[in-house]
Protein backbone atom coordinates (compact mmCIF):
# COMPACT_ATOMS: atom_id res chain seq x y z
CA UNK A 1 0.00 0.00 0.00
CA UNK A 2 1.56 3.43 -1.38
CA UNK A 3 2.45 5.84 1.73
CA UNK A 4 -0.08 8.31 1.04
CA UNK A 5 -2.98 5.64 1.10
CA UNK A 6 -1.85 4.29 4.38
CA UNK A 7 -1.29 8.27 5.91
CA UNK A 8 -5.13 8.83 5.09
CA UNK A 9 -5.87 5.28 6.52
CA UNK A 10 -4.13 6.10 9.96
CA UNK A 11 -5.83 9.71 9.67
CA UNK A 12 -9.31 8.11 9.15
CA UNK A 13 -8.76 5.78 12.17
CA UNK A 14 -7.55 8.59 14.52
CA UNK A 15 -11.12 10.74 13.72
CA UNK A 16 -13.11 7.37 14.08
CA UNK A 17 -11.11 6.88 17.04
CA UNK A 18 -11.83 10.83 18.30
CA UNK A 19 -15.58 10.74 17.15
CA UNK A 20 -15.98 7.75 19.72
CA UNK A 21 -13.60 9.03 22.52
CA UNK A 22 -15.96 12.61 22.15
CA UNK A 23 -19.50 10.18 21.54
CA UNK A 24 -19.27 7.94 24.78
CA UNK A 25 -17.38 10.97 27.05
CA UNK A 26 -20.46 12.76 26.42
CA UNK A 27 -22.47 9.91 26.78
CA UNK A 28 -21.62 9.24 29.73
CA UNK A 29 -21.37 12.97 30.84
CA UNK A 30 -24.78 13.55 30.13
CA UNK A 31 -26.61 10.10 31.52
CA UNK A 32 -25.43 11.00 34.56
CA UNK A 33 -27.06 14.73 34.03
CA UNK A 34 -30.53 13.58 33.22
CA UNK A 35 -30.32 10.70 35.86
CA UNK A 36 -30.93 13.29 38.33
CA UNK A 37 -33.70 15.36 35.88
CA UNK A 38 -35.76 12.58 35.54
CA UNK A 39 -34.87 11.80 39.37
CA UNK A 40 -36.00 15.20 40.01
CA UNK A 41 -39.80 14.63 38.70
CA UNK A 42 -40.30 11.36 40.06
CA UNK A 43 -38.85 10.66 43.65
CA UNK A 44 -36.91 13.87 44.96
CA UNK A 45 -39.44 15.45 46.51
CA UNK A 46 -40.80 13.10 48.91
CA UNK A 47 -36.97 12.01 49.92
CA UNK A 48 -35.01 15.15 50.22
CA UNK A 49 -37.83 17.80 50.43
CA UNK A 50 -40.71 16.26 52.95
CA UNK A 51 -40.39 19.63 54.97
CA UNK A 52 -40.95 21.93 52.21
CA UNK A 53 -44.04 19.60 51.11
CA UNK A 54 -45.94 19.12 54.32
CA UNK A 55 -45.80 23.20 55.01
CA UNK A 56 -46.29 24.29 51.81
CA UNK A 57 -47.77 21.65 49.52
CA UNK A 58 -47.21 19.15 46.75
CA UNK A 59 -46.44 22.27 44.25
CA UNK A 60 -44.18 24.02 46.76
CA UNK A 61 -41.88 20.55 46.89
CA UNK A 62 -41.68 19.91 42.78
CA UNK A 63 -40.85 23.42 42.39
CA UNK A 64 -37.79 23.07 44.93
CA UNK A 65 -37.07 19.67 43.23
CA UNK A 66 -36.58 21.33 39.83
CA UNK A 67 -34.83 24.08 41.48
CA UNK A 68 -32.09 21.82 42.30
CA UNK A 69 -31.84 20.84 38.52
CA UNK A 70 -31.26 24.77 37.65
CA UNK A 71 -28.72 25.24 40.14
CA UNK A 72 -25.90 23.10 38.79
CA UNK A 73 -26.69 25.67 35.37
CA UNK A 74 -25.47 28.82 37.63
CA UNK A 75 -22.34 26.87 38.32
CA UNK A 76 -21.47 25.86 34.77
CA UNK A 77 -19.82 29.11 33.59
CA UNK A 78 -17.13 28.19 36.40
CA UNK A 79 -16.92 25.08 35.10
CA UNK A 80 -16.39 26.47 31.77
CA UNK A 81 -13.92 29.44 32.83
CA UNK A 82 -11.50 26.51 34.64
CA UNK A 83 -11.40 23.57 31.77
CA UNK A 84 -11.12 27.26 29.11
CA UNK A 85 -8.54 28.34 31.26
CA UNK A 86 -6.36 25.37 31.45
CA UNK A 87 -7.81 23.32 28.29
CA UNK A 88 -6.47 26.55 26.16
CA UNK A 89 -3.29 26.72 27.47
CA UNK A 90 -2.73 22.61 28.44
CA UNK A 91 -4.84 21.13 25.88
CA UNK A 92 -7.82 19.67 25.61
CA UNK A 93 -7.49 16.13 26.21
CA UNK A 94 -6.52 16.86 29.79
CA UNK A 95 -9.88 18.66 30.61
CA UNK A 96 -12.25 15.97 28.94
CA UNK A 97 -10.74 13.15 31.29
CA UNK A 98 -11.05 15.34 34.38
CA UNK A 99 -14.31 16.92 33.55
CA UNK A 100 -15.62 13.19 33.27
CA UNK A 101 -13.95 11.33 36.28
CA UNK A 102 -15.29 14.51 38.09
CA UNK A 103 -18.90 14.00 36.78
CA UNK A 104 -18.83 10.30 37.57
CA UNK A 105 -17.83 10.85 41.15
CA UNK A 106 -20.52 13.54 42.16
CA UNK A 107 -23.27 11.22 40.21
CA UNK A 108 -21.77 8.18 42.35
CA UNK A 109 -21.99 9.61 45.56
CA UNK A 110 -25.90 10.96 44.72
CA UNK A 111 -26.85 7.74 44.38
CA UNK A 112 -25.40 7.03 48.56
CA UNK A 113 -27.14 9.99 49.88
CA UNK A 114 -29.74 9.04 52.66
CA UNK A 115 -32.70 10.74 52.66
CA UNK A 116 -34.22 13.69 54.90
CA UNK A 117 -36.02 10.81 56.98
CA UNK A 118 -32.40 9.75 58.17
CA UNK A 119 -30.10 12.50 58.45
CA UNK A 120 -32.54 15.42 58.30
CA UNK A 121 -31.72 19.16 56.80
CA UNK A 122 -28.03 17.35 55.77
CA UNK A 123 -29.94 15.31 53.08
CA UNK A 124 -30.79 18.25 50.69
CA UNK A 125 -27.28 20.05 51.57
CA UNK A 126 -25.58 16.95 50.61
CA UNK A 127 -27.43 16.43 47.52
CA UNK A 128 -27.28 20.04 46.04
CA UNK A 129 -23.69 19.81 46.95
CA UNK A 130 -23.06 17.10 44.63
CA UNK A 131 -25.21 18.65 42.21
CA UNK A 132 -23.33 21.62 42.03
CA UNK A 133 -20.38 19.88 41.38
CA UNK A 134 -22.20 17.94 38.37
CA UNK A 135 -22.62 21.30 36.96
CA UNK A 136 -19.06 22.31 37.20
CA UNK A 137 -18.54 19.29 35.38
CA UNK A 138 -20.87 19.89 32.68
CA UNK A 139 -19.84 23.09 32.10
CA UNK A 140 -16.18 22.45 31.20
CA UNK A 141 -16.71 19.21 29.60
CA UNK A 142 -18.64 20.04 26.52
CA UNK A 143 -16.01 22.65 25.02
CA UNK A 144 -13.50 20.01 25.37
CA UNK A 145 -15.44 17.55 23.83
CA UNK A 146 -16.97 19.92 20.86
CA UNK A 147 -13.36 21.17 20.37
CA UNK A 148 -11.50 17.70 20.12
CA UNK A 149 -14.39 16.05 17.34
CA UNK A 150 -14.04 19.26 14.90
CA UNK A 151 -10.80 20.53 15.76
CA UNK A 152 -9.42 16.71 14.34
CA UNK A 153 -12.01 16.76 11.55
CA UNK A 154 -11.47 17.55 7.79
CA UNK A 155 -13.02 21.19 6.91
CA UNK A 156 -15.52 19.82 4.93
CA UNK A 157 -16.83 17.43 7.42
CA UNK A 158 -16.93 19.41 10.72
CA UNK A 159 -20.36 18.99 11.45
CA UNK A 160 -20.57 15.54 11.26
CA UNK A 161 -18.09 15.07 13.50
CA UNK A 162 -18.87 18.03 15.91
CA UNK A 163 -22.24 16.02 15.57
CA UNK A 164 -20.96 13.21 17.04
CA UNK A 165 -19.81 15.15 21.11
CA UNK A 166 -24.13 16.30 20.25
CA UNK A 167 -25.69 13.17 20.18
CA UNK A 168 -23.87 12.41 23.22
CA UNK A 169 -26.69 14.02 24.95
CA UNK A 170 -29.63 12.37 23.91
CA UNK A 171 -28.00 9.20 23.68
CA UNK A 172 -27.10 10.11 27.59
CA UNK A 173 -30.34 10.66 27.69
CA UNK A 174 -31.63 7.86 26.27
CA UNK A 175 -29.77 5.32 28.66
CA UNK A 176 -30.95 7.50 31.12
CA UNK A 177 -34.60 6.63 30.79
CA UNK A 178 -34.26 3.19 29.55
CA UNK A 179 -32.27 2.23 32.74
CA UNK A 180 -35.47 4.00 34.85
CA UNK A 181 -37.79 2.71 33.09
CA UNK A 182 -35.82 -0.47 33.17
CA UNK A 183 -36.02 -0.23 37.28
CA UNK A 184 -39.59 1.17 37.59
CA UNK A 185 -40.92 -2.00 35.94
CA UNK A 186 -38.93 -4.42 37.76
CA UNK A 187 -39.97 -2.71 41.19
CA UNK A 188 -42.64 -1.84 43.32
CA UNK A 189 -43.53 1.25 44.15
CA UNK A 190 -42.07 1.35 47.49
CA UNK A 191 -38.97 -0.51 46.71
CA UNK A 192 -38.23 2.08 43.60
CA UNK A 193 -38.90 4.66 46.51
CA UNK A 194 -36.94 3.05 48.98
CA UNK A 195 -33.76 1.93 46.56
CA UNK A 196 -34.66 1.18 43.36
CA UNK A 197 -33.88 5.00 42.73
CA UNK A 198 -30.49 4.17 43.37
CA UNK A 199 -29.54 2.04 41.13
CA UNK A 200 -28.98 3.99 37.62
CA UNK A 201 -26.65 7.07 39.73
CA UNK A 202 -24.39 3.98 41.25
CA UNK A 203 -24.48 2.28 37.86
CA UNK A 204 -21.88 5.38 36.95
CA UNK A 205 -19.36 3.96 38.02
CA UNK A 206 -18.83 1.38 35.67
CA UNK A 207 -19.70 4.10 33.09
CA UNK A 208 -17.25 6.24 33.89
CA UNK A 209 -14.02 3.48 34.00
CA UNK A 210 -15.04 2.95 30.27
CA UNK A 211 -15.16 6.29 29.28
CA UNK A 212 -11.98 7.36 30.58
CA UNK A 213 -10.08 4.20 29.14
CA UNK A 214 -11.50 5.34 25.53
CA UNK A 215 -10.87 9.04 25.95
CA UNK A 216 -7.18 8.48 27.41
CA UNK A 217 -6.48 7.00 23.89
CA UNK A 218 -7.59 10.14 21.92
CA UNK A 219 -4.85 12.10 20.40
CA UNK A 220 -4.35 16.25 21.14
CA UNK A 221 -6.26 18.37 18.72
CA UNK A 222 -3.35 18.95 15.89
CA UNK A 223 -5.26 22.61 15.69
CA UNK A 224 -3.93 23.46 19.41
CA UNK A 225 -0.62 21.83 18.77
CA UNK A 226 -0.66 24.11 15.70
CA UNK A 227 -1.50 26.80 17.50
CA UNK A 228 1.21 26.05 19.86
CA UNK A 229 3.72 25.87 17.68
CA UNK A 230 2.72 28.48 15.91
CA UNK A 231 2.18 31.74 17.82
CA UNK A 232 2.83 32.59 21.67
CA UNK A 233 0.83 30.75 24.06
CA UNK A 234 -1.99 34.06 25.30
CA UNK A 235 -1.09 34.44 29.07
CA UNK A 236 -4.91 34.65 30.30
CA UNK A 237 -7.33 33.34 27.61
CA UNK A 238 -10.50 34.30 29.15
CA UNK A 239 -9.44 37.97 29.45
CA UNK A 240 -8.63 38.18 25.65
CA UNK A 241 -11.20 36.30 24.80
CA UNK A 242 -13.49 38.82 26.50
CA UNK A 243 -11.57 41.68 24.91
CA UNK A 244 -12.22 40.75 22.14
CA UNK A 245 -14.85 38.02 21.48
CA UNK A 246 -17.29 39.05 24.03
CA UNK A 247 -19.95 39.70 20.87
CA UNK A 248 -20.13 36.12 19.67
CA UNK A 249 -20.26 35.06 23.55
CA UNK A 250 -23.32 36.36 23.64
CA UNK A 251 -24.76 35.05 19.93
CA UNK A 252 -23.81 31.81 20.93
CA UNK A 253 -25.56 31.76 24.25
CA UNK A 254 -28.48 33.07 22.89
CA UNK A 255 -28.75 30.40 20.19
CA UNK A 256 -28.31 27.85 22.91
CA UNK A 257 -30.66 29.22 25.35
CA UNK A 258 -33.68 28.71 22.85
CA UNK A 259 -32.65 25.37 21.93
CA UNK A 260 -31.62 24.53 25.75
CA UNK A 261 -34.83 25.42 26.83
CA UNK A 262 -37.21 23.86 24.42
CA UNK A 263 -35.12 20.68 24.75
CA UNK A 264 -35.62 20.90 28.80
CA UNK A 265 -39.15 20.70 28.53
CA UNK A 266 -38.50 16.64 27.54
CA UNK A 267 -34.74 15.91 28.95
CA UNK A 268 -35.37 18.38 31.98
CA UNK A 269 -38.56 16.51 33.11
CA UNK A 270 -41.06 18.91 32.67
CA UNK A 271 -43.12 16.90 30.71
CA UNK A 272 -42.29 13.41 32.87
CA UNK A 273 -43.77 15.72 35.55
CA UNK A 274 -46.58 17.49 34.03
CA UNK A 275 -48.02 14.15 32.96
CA UNK A 276 -47.51 12.10 36.04
CA UNK A 277 -48.05 14.82 38.67
CA UNK A 278 -51.04 16.75 36.74
CA UNK A 279 -52.47 14.82 34.01
CA UNK A 280 -51.99 11.09 36.15
CA UNK A 281 -50.57 9.54 33.70
CA UNK A 282 -49.04 6.10 34.44
CA UNK A 283 -45.09 6.87 34.99
CA UNK A 284 -43.27 3.78 32.80
CA UNK A 285 -45.51 4.83 29.48
CA UNK A 286 -44.05 8.50 29.75
CA UNK A 287 -40.55 7.27 30.32
CA UNK A 288 -41.31 4.81 27.12
CA UNK A 289 -42.14 7.86 25.04
CA UNK A 290 -39.14 10.02 26.26
CA UNK A 291 -36.92 7.27 25.91
CA UNK A 292 -38.18 6.87 22.48
CA UNK A 293 -38.08 10.46 21.82
CA UNK A 294 -34.89 10.94 22.75
CA UNK A 295 -34.36 7.52 20.18
CA UNK A 296 -35.64 10.56 17.63
CA UNK A 297 -33.46 13.31 18.78
CA UNK A 298 -30.32 11.45 18.11
CA UNK A 299 -31.43 11.12 14.62
CA UNK A 300 -32.51 14.70 14.05
CA UNK A 301 -29.33 16.10 15.81
CA UNK A 302 -27.03 14.10 13.77
CA UNK A 303 -28.91 15.12 10.10
CA UNK A 304 -28.82 18.70 11.19
CA UNK A 305 -25.47 18.34 11.87
CA UNK A 306 -24.20 16.67 8.61
CA UNK A 307 -26.51 19.22 7.22
CA UNK A 308 -24.93 21.48 8.24
CA UNK A 309 -22.00 20.57 5.98
CA UNK A 310 -23.88 21.12 2.70
CA UNK A 311 -25.89 24.38 3.63
CA UNK A 312 -24.32 26.07 6.37
CA UNK A 313 -24.10 26.17 10.29
CA UNK A 314 -26.85 29.07 10.72
CA UNK A 315 -28.73 27.95 7.66
CA UNK A 316 -29.83 25.05 10.01
CA UNK A 317 -30.56 26.73 12.75
CA UNK A 318 -32.78 28.62 11.25
CA UNK A 319 -34.77 25.60 10.16
CA UNK A 320 -34.64 24.19 13.39
CA UNK A 321 -36.27 27.47 15.78
CA UNK A 322 -38.72 28.05 12.40
CA UNK A 323 -39.74 24.04 13.47
CA UNK A 324 -39.45 25.28 17.04
CA UNK A 325 -41.88 28.33 16.59
CA UNK A 326 -44.50 26.02 14.26
CA UNK A 327 -45.11 23.14 16.96
CA UNK A 328 -44.37 25.05 20.48
CA UNK A 329 -48.09 25.26 20.72
CA UNK A 330 -49.82 22.42 19.07
CA UNK A 331 -47.38 20.43 21.41
CA UNK A 332 -48.72 21.17 24.91
CA UNK A 333 -52.43 21.32 22.84
CA UNK A 334 -51.61 17.16 21.76
CA UNK A 335 -49.96 16.45 24.92
CA UNK A 336 -53.25 18.11 27.11
CA UNK A 337 -55.33 15.10 25.80
CA UNK A 338 -53.96 12.97 27.36
CA UNK A 339 -53.75 10.50 24.72
CA UNK A 340 -50.44 8.19 24.49
CA UNK A 341 -50.34 8.03 20.69
CA UNK A 342 -50.88 11.75 20.41
CA UNK A 343 -48.31 12.71 23.05
CA UNK A 344 -45.71 10.50 21.40
CA UNK A 345 -46.28 12.05 18.00
CA UNK A 346 -46.07 16.03 19.93
CA UNK A 347 -43.03 14.68 21.43
CA UNK A 348 -41.49 13.13 17.86
CA UNK A 349 -41.96 16.17 16.10
CA UNK A 350 -40.60 18.82 18.38
CA UNK A 351 -37.22 16.55 18.20
CA UNK A 352 -37.09 17.40 14.53
CA UNK A 353 -36.34 21.72 16.20
CA UNK A 354 -34.81 20.91 18.70
CA UNK A 355 -32.15 18.37 16.81
CA UNK A 356 -31.55 20.77 14.07
CA UNK A 357 -30.70 24.15 16.51
CA UNK A 358 -28.44 21.59 18.48
CA UNK A 359 -26.70 19.85 15.81
CA UNK A 360 -24.81 22.43 14.11
CA UNK A 361 -23.59 23.53 17.50
CA UNK A 362 -20.21 22.32 17.68
CA UNK A 363 -18.89 23.23 14.36
CA UNK A 364 -20.29 26.68 14.54
CA UNK A 365 -19.45 27.86 18.13
CA UNK A 366 -15.53 26.56 16.72
CA UNK A 367 -15.56 28.22 13.95
CA UNK A 368 -16.46 31.60 15.89
CA UNK A 369 -13.59 31.89 18.15
CA UNK A 370 -9.86 32.16 17.18
CA UNK A 371 -8.06 29.24 18.04
CA UNK A 372 -6.24 30.76 21.07
CA UNK A 373 -9.41 31.24 23.18
CA UNK A 374 -11.28 28.64 21.66
CA UNK A 375 -12.23 26.25 24.74
CA UNK A 376 -13.06 29.33 26.91
CA UNK A 377 -15.55 31.02 23.85
CA UNK A 378 -17.15 27.69 23.46
CA UNK A 379 -16.92 26.79 26.38
CA UNK A 380 -18.72 29.77 27.93
CA UNK A 381 -21.13 30.38 25.22
CA UNK A 382 -22.61 26.96 26.01
CA UNK A 383 -22.28 27.51 29.78
CA UNK A 384 -24.19 30.87 29.79
CA UNK A 385 -26.76 29.73 26.89
CA UNK A 386 -27.56 26.96 29.96
CA UNK A 387 -28.20 29.38 32.63
CA UNK A 388 -30.48 31.24 30.43
CA UNK A 389 -32.19 28.93 29.03
CA UNK A 390 -32.79 25.54 30.26
CA UNK A 391 -31.46 25.79 33.87
CA UNK A 392 -34.81 26.83 35.39
CA UNK A 393 -36.89 26.09 32.60
CA UNK A 394 -38.66 22.92 33.85
CA UNK A 395 -39.67 25.31 37.22
CA UNK A 396 -40.49 28.50 35.30
CA UNK A 397 -42.92 25.85 33.55
CA UNK A 398 -44.22 24.36 36.50
CA UNK A 399 -45.11 27.45 38.06
CA UNK A 400 -46.81 28.71 34.96
CA UNK A 401 -48.77 25.76 34.52
CA UNK A 402 -49.69 26.19 38.27
CA UNK A 403 -50.24 29.74 37.90
CA UNK A 404 -52.77 29.90 34.50
CA UNK A 405 -54.09 26.64 34.89
CA UNK A 406 -53.27 26.03 31.14
CA UNK A 407 -49.97 24.80 29.19
CA UNK A 408 -50.38 28.38 26.99
CA UNK A 409 -48.39 30.06 29.19
CA UNK A 410 -45.45 27.63 29.02
CA UNK A 411 -45.78 27.68 24.70
CA UNK A 412 -45.38 31.76 24.66
CA UNK A 413 -42.76 31.39 27.22
CA UNK A 414 -40.83 28.93 24.32
CA UNK A 415 -41.90 30.49 21.96
CA UNK A 416 -40.61 33.74 23.40
CA UNK A 417 -36.99 32.40 23.94
CA UNK A 418 -37.07 30.81 20.43
CA UNK A 419 -37.80 34.38 18.51
CA UNK A 420 -34.77 35.70 20.66
CA UNK A 421 -32.82 32.14 19.66
CA UNK A 422 -34.04 33.08 15.57
CA UNK A 423 -32.88 36.71 15.75
CA UNK A 424 -29.34 35.70 17.48
CA UNK A 425 -28.92 33.41 14.37
CA UNK A 426 -29.59 36.09 12.15
CA UNK A 427 -26.56 38.04 13.49
CA UNK A 428 -23.86 35.45 13.35
CA UNK A 429 -20.99 35.81 10.36
CA UNK A 430 -20.78 32.08 9.14
CA UNK A 431 -18.04 30.71 8.92
CA UNK A 432 -18.88 26.77 7.31
CA UNK A 433 -15.68 25.06 6.29
CA UNK A 434 -13.24 27.85 6.90
CA UNK A 435 -9.87 27.14 8.79
CA UNK A 436 -9.74 27.47 12.21
CA UNK A 437 -6.10 27.19 12.70
CA UNK A 438 -3.81 30.24 14.28
CA UNK A 439 -3.29 31.79 10.97
CA UNK A 440 -7.39 32.29 10.09
CA UNK A 441 -7.10 35.88 11.05
CA UNK A 442 -10.56 36.48 9.62
CA UNK A 443 -12.24 35.30 12.60
CA UNK A 444 -13.52 38.27 14.69
CA UNK A 445 -10.98 39.15 17.08
CA UNK A 446 -8.27 36.74 15.62
CA UNK A 447 -5.84 39.34 14.14
CA UNK A 448 -6.16 41.33 17.48
CA UNK A 449 -5.09 38.36 19.67
CA UNK A 450 -2.19 37.52 17.39
CA UNK A 451 -0.91 40.84 17.81
CA UNK A 452 -1.55 40.41 21.44
CA UNK A 453 0.25 37.17 21.67
CA UNK A 454 3.27 38.55 20.08
CA UNK A 455 3.83 41.92 22.07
Amino acid sequence: MPEQELTRDRTRREHRRVALGTLVGTTIEWYDFFIYANAAALVLTPLFFEPFVASYGELAGRLISFATVGVSFIFRPLGAVVAGHFGDKLGRKAMLVLTLMLMGASTTAIGLVPGYASIGTWAPILLIVLRVLQGFSAGGEWGGAALMAVEHAPAHQRGRYGGFPQIGVPVGMLIATAVLSIVTATTTEQQFLDWGWRIPFLLSVVLIVVGTVIRLGVAESPVFADADCEQPRVRLPLVQMFRFNGPQVLQGALTFAANNAAGYMVTGGYVLSYTTTVLGMDRSTILNLVTLTSAAWVVTTMSGAMLSDRIGRTAVYKIGFTALLVWVFPMFWLIDTKNVLLIGLAMLVFSIGIGFSYGPQAAMLAEMFPAQVRYSGAGLSYAFGAVLGGAFAPMIATWLQAAFGSTTAVSGYLFGLTVVGLIAAFTIKDRTGKPLGPDALDIPGAAKLAAVAHR
